[in-house]
């Protein structure tokens, strides 16, 4: 009994010990600058009315002392674009704010503003008052005015008559987009287009894809998050699916970071001036089209960065087509990969000629040990030709051609397992020029070059050609 007594007794006095402590806790006012995890916040670029993620700025009290932070509030207070999280509160003022001594203290920061333009940036800080002076974190954000396309139960998202898009607002795209039998679409220089997450755009057959691009501005085609870290990672939307008797023309044009790029059955497409990078799958899926391409820059693709299949007539001239995919190990990660047989929708194998695949002035390379995979099915007809061109490939694990017996002359002037010194092909910086010690200089065919007379960025190249889209 006198044990439960003491233990009673025990029990209340520390009770009333903790009680004490509490109340007797002190905010004073910082004698020293406060710490935080970042200056600038850069923000995803948004779209107009569209809520951006949600950012952290973590803020730290490096004193052995309990502070009492007098104010906390965005420069523009009420008129600012952004808005700000402090302790569990919205808003954008926030008067003494307590900080735990040696403690922490998160302030969530997002934007959902009103477009002023087809672009603008959105500039702000998060100012800090207190007795050790004002302190700042900048937020910085680019807005852009957009233009919506939003599958639902009751909008099919369907273009249905001939449409040109233009640069004035960004085209967002939720959902599957479709180009309607016959319709011309035309997205004009500088537009920009962004896929939602599991979005996606089909050309239905006899349609034509007009992408006109120029050198000073490019269309850009991408996923719908902007932030520097979606530019290196795929998969942040599915493809470009072009159906049978479609028709494509893209010239200075951006794509990148989907499933597929160009997802292809029986489709004629002309490609010049332009890149086509970090994709999960294929960067060019063609099954039974005619493909053809100049001045095309292609990496960082997990399957291959060119997937033919069901033969097809193909022929890429001062193409630099490499894939370093370091993000996606485990895949086969080739350059080129064709062959003359498809495995349809409904499991049934079809088999077709591929009646042309010529690789002219090109560079094709990666870090695996075949650059190029070339694969003949049967007896259909399985006609290539690389001349002049810098490859990467082994004989050892049946690349489907020999380099250096080949009767056919189906392998000319060319070089084999040559480093081509990339200025850079990590994906963050992805620079596929070519160093001034590079063996892929001068080798290029003088007739090829002179058809495509400058490279990807305008440089003249009538003379001593270097194979690859860069001059």
């Amino acid at each position: 009994m006198k044990f439960k007594s003491l233990l009673f007794f025990s029990f209340w006095m520390l009770f009333l010990v903790i009680s004490c402590n509490k109340d007797d806790i002190t905010f004073d006012a910082p004698s020293q600058e406060l710490r935080f995890s970042r200056d600038t916040v850069f923000c995803d670029t948004v779209y107009h009315q569209v809520r951006s993620e949600t950012y952290a700025v973590k803020v730290y009290n490096n004193e052995d002392k309990d502070v009492m932070i007098p104010r906390i509030s965005l420069e523009k207070g009420a008129a600012s674009l952004y808005k700000i999280n402090v302790d569990g509160k919205t808003g954008h003022d926030f008067q003494n704010v307590p900080l735990r001594k040696n403690d922490s203290l998160y302030i969530f920061v997002e934007i959902a503003p009103q477009a002023t333009g087809p672009e603008a940036i959105a500039e702000d800080r998060i100012l800090f008052t207190t007795g050790a002076g004002q302190q700042h974190v900048t937020l910085f954000s680019v807005v852009q005015d957009a233009e919506f396309f939003i599958k639902t139960p009751s909008n099919p998202n369907i273009i249905a008559s001939d449409a040109t898009w233009s640069n004035n607002k960004a085209k967002i795209i939720y959902g599957n987009l479709t180009v309607e039998p016959g319709v011309n679409l035309n997205i004009q220089a500088g537009t920009k287009v962004y896929f939602h997450k599991n979005s996606g755009m089909k050309v239905s057959g006899g349609a034509t894809l007009n992408i006109n691009g120029t050198a000073d501005e490019q269309v850009i085609i991408r996923g719908d998050r902007n932030d520097s870290y979606y530019d290196t990672i795929p998969r942040n939307w599915n493809s470009i699916k072009m159906e049978a008797a479609s028709v494509l023309n893209m010239n200075h044009t951006r794509l990148f970071g989907g499933t597929r790029g160009l997802d292809m059955k029986e489709v004629n497409a002309t490609i010049k001036n332009s890149f086509i990078h970090t994709f999960q799958e294929y960067g060019i899926y063609a099954v039974k089209s005619t493909v053809n391409a100049e001045n095309l820059v292609m990496n960082n693709c997990g399957e291959s960065c060119i997937g033919i299949y069901l033969g097809g007539n193909h022929t890429y001239k001062h193409a630099t087509i490499a894939n370093y995919s370091a993000t996606m190990n485990d895949r086969i990660r080739m350059g080129i990969f064709a062959t003359n047989e498809w495995k349809n929708d409904n499991g049934q194998i079809e088999y077709a000629a591929l009646q042309n695949l010529n690789i002219l002035n090109c560079i094709v390379y990666s870090d695996r040990e075949n650059s190029i995979n070339l694969e003949q099915v049967g007896m259909n007809q399985f006609n290539y030709l690389i001349q002049n061109s810098l490859i990467k490939y082994s004989n050892l694990s049946g690349a489907g051609f020999s380099f250096d017996n080949n009767p056919t002359n189906s392998v000319v002037s060319s070089i084999k397992n040559q480093d081509p010194r990339f200025m850079n092909y990590f994906a963050a910086k992805m620079n596929l020029r070519v160093k001034a010690d590079s063996p892929a200089k001068n080798i290029g065919d003088a007739l090829v070059a002179n058809s495509v007379p400058t490279d990807v960025v305008n440089v003249p190249r009538t003379t001593n050609p270097t194979a690859g889209a860069y001059q």
